[in-house]
């Protein structure tokens, strides 16, 4: 089965860091854009991490931008979200995806997502 599944949620501390990682099974991630969302509940999914294999370029979001850092591991078949410095309003369901390219990223216009994990952020 074509499948992403996340791992790495949990609880943490304002200022805390947690490392979620996103592992691909039955496709190529290279043949994407990868990348990060995330959707809490009442809120609207907000793109957030986006790496295109093509470039090799990172790109993040505003409310994250020097805080959160994507990176691959294409031998593993892994993609990864590291979360430094979180806030409260990083409370959220996170989910990684795979993308025609990094505009869509953004708008979280998906081919596939995992089915998510939880992080939440206690003040």
């Amino acid at each position: 089965e074509v499948e992403l599944v996340e791992s790495g949620g949990g609880l943490v501390q304002a200022g805390g860091s947690l490392r979620l990682s996103c592992t691909a099974s039955r496709l190529t991630l290279e043949d994407y854009v990868v990348g990060w969302f995330r959707q809490a509940p009442g809120k609207e999914r907000e793109g957030i991490s986006c790496f295109d294999f093509n470039t090799g370029r990172t790109f993040n979001a505003d409310s994250v931008k020097g805080r959160f850092s994507i990176s691959t591991d294409t031998a593993k078949k892994t993609v990864y979200l590291r979360m430094n410095s979180l806030k409260p309003e990083d409370t959220s369901d996170y989910f990684c995806a795979t993308y025609e390219n990094v505009a869509e990223c953004f708008k979280v216009l998906y081919y596939l997502r995992g089915q998510g994990t939880q992080v939440t952020v206690s003040s």
